[in-house]
């Protein structure tokens, strides 16, 4: 049975684009002309202010909502692992530690169907369970080591609405869905690996025989394999509760564990974002580079590879990395969108739109590929298609205030200065700090 508890949820402000884009807008805002639309002298200076304060913020999204009180769900298991001849505590800790994490998953799973909107994911239960775990961590509560015996008891806590909306997210990303089940299936096989061996050392021991060394060292392989695949999975679900430090430790630990390449390539991969979300993007670019050079179709690094090098200004270099992730998968959405801001960086407006195109044609939900692409027309002076996408942007996200504000302008720009106040005066309502300023500045109740 789940354990239910009451937390306090604040308003919160999540940015869902890579730092490289707060340049893409003040390179927009610096080729503006502001004084194309009609107007009269104190129209015109109004517009002048209006754009000066209405600098673009790519691609951030502002959930700003009330305090409100949010569900959090726990679940508790417990399981023993008799030891074999074979084990240690270490090895029977982590196979423990394994059995135990499952059972929690199976019952969050379990939980996430029947309540939440998951039941509408088309997922198989299995399916549920192996994206949790790149979503929330176990928390060991209670153990204990006899020498024969490893009691192990754990718990599992979260926010079904944000495991939710994760598992959202992991469903749309088939990269990113492929690797978990990828991490889940290594697990799999480490635990039949450990059975398998398991039963042939007790067959030994019946007719009295001494274990083969050979088999000792499989068995230990199968054990820290099994191990670095628990902190690999720790690490994403640190990666995504945001605790950097945390997913970093647990990375390395992943790769001093297993070296191999088909998990160390993950865990260098994972260690890479980390450091790109902490802004040490060197660091990220020496990680992305071991991950390839120990897996050279790993799509998804060059993807990132590529933003840590738009992030840089080195767009070139972004452009090739986003390329050859095409070549290798070329159905991900993600990879058309940051090779299209890196063509708007460089100036080629045409050569972006054809790269929003592609993104909104894999992912027509992509409230962020409208927004931009119109944010590209503008550029062009297409008035008019800039409006359309700002729309469209609004449509799919309706607290979209950067979209209220472009959409402001682009009215401005064509002469229709009732429409511009409209959508600037929603903007400022949802709380778009450029355009209270501007009214504020101007005069302007909102």
């Amino acid at each position: 049975m789940a354990q239910r508890e009451m937390k306090m949820s604040f308003p919160l402000v999540l940015f869902v684009i890579p730092a490289c884009l707060e340049s893409f807008f003040r390179f927009r805002t610096s080729r503006k002309d502001a004084g194309q639309a009609s107007m009269t002298k104190r129209g015109d200076y109004q517009m002048k202010q209006f754009i000066k304060f209405l600098s673009i913020t790519v691609i951030a999204f502002l959930f700003l909502t009330a305090t409100a009180f949010a569900e959090k769900v726990t679940f508790v298991k417990e399981y023993n692992y008799n030891a074999s001849d074979l084990d240690s505590k270490v090895s029977s800790r982590a196979i423990a530690l394994e059995q135990v994490k499952r059972l929690l998953l199976e019952e969050l799973g379990t939980y996430l169907i029947s309540e939440t909107e998951v039941k509408n994911f088309r997922l198989t239960k299995d399916q549920v369970t192996t994206y949790s775990a790149g979503v929330v961590s176990a928390e060991v509560v209670d153990e204990k080591w006899d020498g024969k015996t490893y009691y192990l008891k754990a718990k599992v806590s979260a926010d079904p609405a944000e495991v939710t909306k994760s598992l959202k997210n992991i469903v749309n990303d088939k990269q990113k869905s492929k690797e978990l089940e990828d991490i889940r299936k290594k697990a799999s096989e480490f635990s039949k690996e450990i059975e398998r061996l398991n039963k042939e050392m007790a067959i030994v021991k019946a007719n009295s025989k001494k274990p083969e060394q050979e088999k000792i060292k499989q068995y230990n392989e199968a054990v820290k394999g099994l191990s670095a695949v628990d902190w690999l999975e720790k690490g994403k679900s640190f990666l995504n509760a945001k605790k950097y430090d945390d997913a970093i430790k647990a990375y390395d630990k992943a790769i001093e564990l297993d070296p191999e390449p088909d998990n160390a390539a993950g865990a260098y991969f994972g260690r890479g974002v980390v450091y790109n979300m902490k802004g040490q993007l060197d660091r990220a670019i020496e990680d992305f580079n071991k991950a390839i050079e120990l897996y050279p179709d790993y799509a998804h690094v060059y993807v990132s590879r590529g933003y840590v090098y738009s992030r840089k200004g080195q767009y070139d270099k972004a452009i090739m990395n986003f390329n050859k992730a095409i070549e290798l998968y070329p159905d991900y959405a993600n990879t058309y969108f940051g090779r299209g801001l890196a063509y708007y960086m460089k100036g080629q407006y045409d050569r972006a739109i054809l790269d929003y195109n592609k993104t909104i044609e894999l992912d027509p939900n992509d409230a962020v590929a409208y927004y931009t692409r119109g944010a590209t027309y503008d550029m062009k002076g297409q008035y008019d298609r800039a409006i359309i996408d700002y729309t469209n942007a609004i449509q799919l996200n309706p607290q979209y205030t950067e979209a209220y504000n472009n959409r402001g302008i682009a009215y401005a720009h064509l002469g229709d200065a009732q429409k511009a106040l409209e959508n600037l005066k929603i903007a400022a309502k949802l709380g778009n700090k450029a355009a209270q300023e501007f009214l504020r500045t101007s005069g302007i109740d909102w």
